[in-house]
């Protein structure tokens, strides 16, 4: 699959089928993390595979949208180090990135994906053995989709403001 096609096809995929994802398959989304660029090519992430049943349920609590993580055949958290101001800027514009190149490199392979926002940075910490100097903002689902179909649906009309719409020359 060419990258255009790639971002051009990628679908949000909230039901997942229980077909394992092979090591190969995962380590190729996990590389695809970790050759992310970085700022000043510090690398802060660090990826936390899950891949236990009852732990997956346990931390689909950790959101308000975050349900789709007790179906998930592996759930990948993206951890970064406690940080403020414009050095957490360049961790979360550096996790973002890495977060669609492990999204990008799945769907290529025919898995799905999809984010999760954490809202209790606590309980999420707890259940994923952080040391204190280290957070967890997103957790990113995967898996074979439930519905195969996801792979190859055509884009919606409509699913995306228009071009003109969001790029302005010079000034707004």
């Amino acid at each position: 699959m060419e990258t255009w096609q790639a971002i051009n096809t990628v679908r949000v995929v909230r039901k997942f089928s229980d077909e394992p994802i092979t090591d190969e398959h995962l380590d190729r989304i996990l590389n695809a993390g970790r050759r992310t660029g970085s700022s000043k090519n510090d690398q802060h992430w660090a990826f936390i595979v899950c891949r236990d049943r009852e732990h997956l349920r346990e931390l689909a609590a950790v959101g308000d949208y975050a349900r789709h993580l007790a179906g998930a055949t592996v759930a990948i958290a993206l951890v970064t180090p406690n940080a403020t101001g414009h050095y957490n800027n360049s961790v979360m514009w550096d996790c973002g990135r890495a977060a669609q190149n492990m999204v990008l490199a799945a769907w290529e392979l025919g898995i799905g994906s999809v984010p999760a926002t954490v809202y209790d940075h606590a309980l999420t910490s707890r259940l994923l053995g952080l040391p204190d100097d280290r957070r967890c903002d997103f957790l990113l689902s995967f898996g074979y989709p439930a519905d195969p179909a996801k792979l190859t649906a055509p884009n919606r009309a409509g699913g995306r403001v228009p071009l003109s719409e969001v790029v302005h020359e010079e000034r707004w």
